[in-house]
């Protein structure tokens, strides 16, 4: 899978890769290992769904960036340098990955409320983050452009229903 995404890479993109890994190797591990547990909880909770642009799909990316903000938390005992890496590796998996501007645009909305999250949650069980972000989601708002999002802040957003 890594392998894969490696080679569907540009230059330029795998440079800003390797620029993130250089400086701050000791992220790295910590930063795939709370992406395989996102992977593994949004399975468990959601099946398959939340590869939509769903409410899953919104479930997913906070808890990506909460997962990462707290496994770099472990390590750096700083909430600032935890969100500020959690924003840089999500937000270059964005501009990695193929969606349309509406998707990606939603992602990145997601992500950061994720990291908003993640200040409320950074002393939370596994079991009280899950149980937060679900609530949350039963609250999420169906947005059908990019300038919608803008008047939802604080919530997270989806384009389809699950």
């Amino acid at each position: 899978m890594i392998k894969g995404l490696i080679k569907s890479l540009s230059f330029r993109q795998i440079l800003k890769l390797a620029l993130l890994v250089f400086y701050k190797p000791l992220y790295m591990y910590p930063t795939i290992k709370a992406t395989r547990k996102t992977m593994m909880i949004c399975d468990l909770h959601y099946k398959h769904v939340h590869h939509t642009n769903g409410k899953a799909n919104a479930f997913r990316h906070a808890l990506w960036n909460i997962l990462i903000c707290k496994a770099v938390f472990k390590i750096t005992k700083n909430i600032r340098e935890a969100t500020i890496w959690a924003e840089k590796i999500t937000n270059l998996h964005e501009k990695i990955a193929v969606n349309e501007l509406l998707e990606t645009a939603m992602d990145l909305h997601n992500n950061k409320i994720g990291r908003l999250y993640f200040l409320d949650l950074d002393k939370s069980s596994d079991e009280e983050m899950i149980f937060y972000l679900k609530e949350k989601v039963e609250k999420s708002i169906k947005v059908t452009t990019i300038k919608e999002m803008k008047h939802y802040q604080n919530d997270l957003v989806y384009l389809q229903v699950d």
